[in-house]
């Protein structure tokens, strides 16, 4: 059984406006990347994001942008806490983990928002990654939903 989910959030404002709240850094630290995000997400870049509550910046591979339309991304899998470690520190797995994210105009002026992950091993721990990310990835699509369309940041001080 491949390990791969998909989620998806219609946001209240035109396409290239949530393409660059996700794209751009400065926007996608205010509302996603509790410890912020470096570098533009643009094809062959690597850029680091940073999350409070899981401390120590992510390098990110951009592998593909088609602005408004798509961004594909790789990053280390996650396998859920490393057994035994206090403070949860992540797993180590050595692979990465293939994340498509699609953006669609829709006729109401909204915007359809899909995120896929797909890549992990077939074993328990890949199996508890996979939820811990689609858990992340709805939260991503909810907190940018409430960004966009009412100015404020959802998961301000969450973590902390």
């Amino acid at each position: 059984m491949e390990l791969k989910f998909r989620v998806a959030a219609r946001i209240a404002k035109p396409v290239h406006e949530v393409f660059e709240a996700v794209a751009d850094p400065g926007k996608l630290s205010g509302y996603f990347t509790t410890g912020g995000a470096k570098g533009r997400l643009e094809t062959g870049a690597t850029v680091t994001w940073d999350f409070h509550d899981y401390p120590g910046a992510f390098p990110v591979e951009v592998i593909e942008v088609v602005p408004d339309e798509r961004i594909v991304l790789e990053w280390a899998a996650y396998e859920g806490e490393a057994p035994g470690v206090e403070g949860g520190a992540m797993q180590d797995a050595r692979y990465s983990t293939r994340v498509t994210m699609s953006f669609k105009a829709l006729d109401d002026g909204r915007t359809l928002v899909e995120i896929a992950e797909a890549g992990w091993r077939e074993t328990q721990a890949a199996l508890d990654g996979s939820y811990g990310n689609c858990h992340g990835w709805t939260q991503m699509l909810c907190a940018l939903k409430v960004w966009l369309e009412h100015g404020f940041n959802l998961r301000a001080d969450f973590y902390k």
